[in-house]
């Protein structure tokens, strides 16, 4: 190592340190009273555009409702147009200003060039994009036959929102508006079975933490990381190893309890209103990411030992033991998800 690295070896770590000392209070002041501003003033978004990717159906379906309640004008997009018709459908009784369905496929770019194009060319302006679509799977990556399934769940979870923020952004910024990002917890949880999913996820997180830098204060941006939610996710629509969507069921959320994609929708909406810049929802997640810093070997050997490693004289994981020979699934399992149609 050269002299000058070995030199900041030594300084930059104490000396950084000393400073963030130094600055913190400050900032942390700065930040509680901006937290306290917000939370009594939310923006409001009465006939305000909204632009909502995966909205035929759990999580993005809800987004629209709460939206939809605060006077707001929708654009919902998905590929499943008999759904959307009736999303937009319950949108407009729970009060949305005006609603406007668009067909569409988030992991091609001609398709979200044509859904922000038809969005302005609509309404006119464009306030807010929520980017919700997205995509697992449900195998462990050496036992993909091929690359297909991981190209599909690129595509969709990440392509999908990189699109439709590319082509948005020139629309945001005359209005100085905000990008509601749903990410996840497996952006820095290495949930097993769901390896190119997560990578995905962390690409998501890095991408949108990047464009606060490059683009200031003119668009607000907030990235939303739930953990299992209810939604086709967590009642088992994954994509295989050959880029198809199959339904298997408790793969991957095991005796973990899953929030409801209302109550996840409440905080996402309600964060992005208040400028926050991350929401966890539920909030016990964020105990993990001590976990991920401090302990992570940890984290691995307890995902391993669930999600992994087979139990004594079986194929199956513990995780689908514990699912079928206790009431996990009646305690933490919406009744949506405990259905086995």
């Amino acid at each position: 190592m050269d002299p000058l690295h070995t030199l900041l070896n030594l300084v930059i770590p104490p000396s950084g340190l000393s400073f963030l000392a130094l600055v913190w209070p400050t900032l942390a002041f700065t930040n509680v009273f901006q937290w306290l501003l917000t939370t009594l003033f939310p923006e409001e978004v009465v006939r305000k555009v909204v632009l909502i990717t995966g909205a035929s159906s759990g999580i993005g379906e809800q987004i629209a409702y709460e939206y939809a309640k605060r006077g707001a004008r929708l654009a919902l997009v998905a590929r499943r147009e008999n759904l959307l018709q009736q999303v937009a459908h319950n949108a407009k009784k729970q009060g949305a200003a005006d609603v406007r369905y668009i067909v569409a496929d988030v992991s091609r770019e001609e398709d979200c060039k044509r859904l922000v194009e038809e969005t302005i060319n609509y309404y006119g302006r464009l306030d807010h994009l929520v980017n919700n679509a997205g995509l697992t799977h449900s195998f462990l990556f050496e036992d993909a036959s091929d690359a297909a399934g991981f190209f599909e769940v690129m595509n969709v979870t990440f392509w999908g929102a990189l699109y439709p923020t590319y082509y948005a952004l020139p629309h945001l910024r005359k209005t100085r508006g905000k990008i509601l990002v749903n990410d996840s917890v497996a952006a820095w949880l290495p949930f097993p079975r769901m390896s190119v999913y997560n990578a995905a996820k962390a690409a998501l997180l890095n991408l949108y933490d990047t464009l606060r830098v490059e683009i200031g204060t003119e668009i607000g941006i907030t990235i939303a990381m739930p953990g299992w939610i209810e939604s086709e996710m967590t009642k088992g629509k994954f994509a295989t190893d050959e880029g198809d969507l199959t339904l298997q069921r408790d793969v991957h959320v095991g005796p973990f309890p899953v929030e409801y994609a209302e109550e996840c929708a409440k905080a996402m909406v309600s964060g992005v209103l208040k400028g926050r810049r991350y929401v966890i929802v539920p909030f016990w997640y964020s105990v993990f990411l001590l976990y991920r810093l401090l302990a992570p070997e940890l984290l691995e050997w307890s995902y391993r030992l669930l999600f992994v490693a087979k139990a004594p004289g079986s194929d199956t994981p513990p995780s689908k033991i514990l699912l079928e020979t206790t009431p996990a699934k009646e305690a933490f399992y919406p009744e949506t998800i405990r259905k086995s149609e």
